[in-house]
């Protein structure tokens, strides 16, 4: 909210909003890490003219990374930028799993800016701020099993972006998406999404003194303390300053399988249906998180690509 708060106080807030169950997705990207990619790579005129609306809650932001025919690839985007006549940008291309596109006013894409090179993959792309409303741009919705529209496809055809809106360096692209992973990866809601339904079973657990269900809930508590653990240590190390991407990548492969995982202990160690209409709150909380699970190891990257990174930072590939 532009109080110049640290990342550990930003964590604790986050936390809470999470846990209650708060609306949080309106201004999320914007604030976790749009917010501080335009504070480390925009111009001065960028930051002027965004982050006021940022922290206001007026301007919300999505993520344009994943492509059809890419996924957690990001390096194989097909998304192309060209400068014209006049030297603004010229996008075509489409981006997908684009959360809340239909409702947002800026993307940070990830676009081609100069032909790929087989020698280094890296090398030739750029960020750009687009505005949403621009002509040429549509937001097709992609529907989630439980009939809910949150993602997206947006679909560039020839849409002229400003010049002035390239973010950072022509070509630093990967530098700087690469240092915004380590924000989206790292933060609670990579192991909190299911902690309604885990909650729920505590308080479940508890009122039956059931054995079998208690064993379980201290399983889970217990490695959701250490997630926790990893999680603070990493806002720790970005107010230092610090790009923690390894660590990061790591924590999110780590607690996406871990809500997975509650999914499927309290599955089975309990016999309630799973259904959204059912009078039962652990039912209910228990459908909510099955429908959701498939997203889980999805959105900020796959866990096995996280898991090549992890591997590449350690040497070890």
């Amino acid at each position: 909210g532009g109080h110049e708060r640290s990342a550990m106080e930003r964590y604790a807030v986050t936390e809470e909003l999470l846990a209650a169950g708060a609306p949080v997705a309106a201004h999320w990207i914007a604030d976790r890490q749009s917010g501080p990619n335009l504070l480390r790579y925009g111009t001065e005129e960028q930051r002027e003219t965004l982050l006021p609306r940022i922290a206001a809650g007026e301007c919300f932001f999505v993520i344009g990374m994943s492509e059809p025919d890419s996924g957690s690839d990001l390096a194989s985007i097909r998304t192309r930028a060209t400068r014209n006549a006049a030297g603004d940008w010229v996008v075509s291309g489409a981006k997908v799993w684009t959360s809340n596109a239909h409702h947002t006013h800026f993307g940070i894409v990830l676009v081609r800016t100069s032909p790929a090179d087989p020698a280094n993959r890296h090398a030739g792309l750029s960020q750009l701020l687009v505005d949403l409303s621009l002509p040429g741009i549509g937001i097709n919705p992609i529907r989630i099993l439980d009939g809910g529209h949150h993602f997206n496809e947006v679909v560039f055809d020839d849409v002229v972006v400003p010049g002035d809106m390239l973010l950072g360096e022509e070509g630093g692209g990967w530098h700087q998406v690469t240092a915004e992973l380590a924000f989206e990866r790292s933060g609670p809601e990579r192991f909190l999404s299911t902690y309604p339904l885990l909650a729920e079973f505590g308080r479940r657990a508890a009122a039956t003194g059931d054995a079998g269900q208690l064993a379980v809930l201290g399983r889970l508590s217990a490695r959701l303390l250490a997630l926790r653990q990893l999680s603070l240590r990493i806002a720790a190390a970005l107010d230092r300053g610090e790009l923690p991407n390894i660590a990061a990548a790591l924590v999110k492969d780590v607690g996406t399988t871990f809500e997975a995982d509650v999914v499927d202990e309290v599955r089975r160690v309990t016999d309630v249906p799973a259904s959204l209409d059912s009078p039962d709150p652990l039912g209910r909380a228990l459908a909510e998180a099955q429908l959701h699970a498939p997203g889980y190891t999805l959105r900020g990257g796959t866990n096995e690509i996280l898991r090549g990174i992890v591997a590449r930072g350690l040497g070890l590939r």
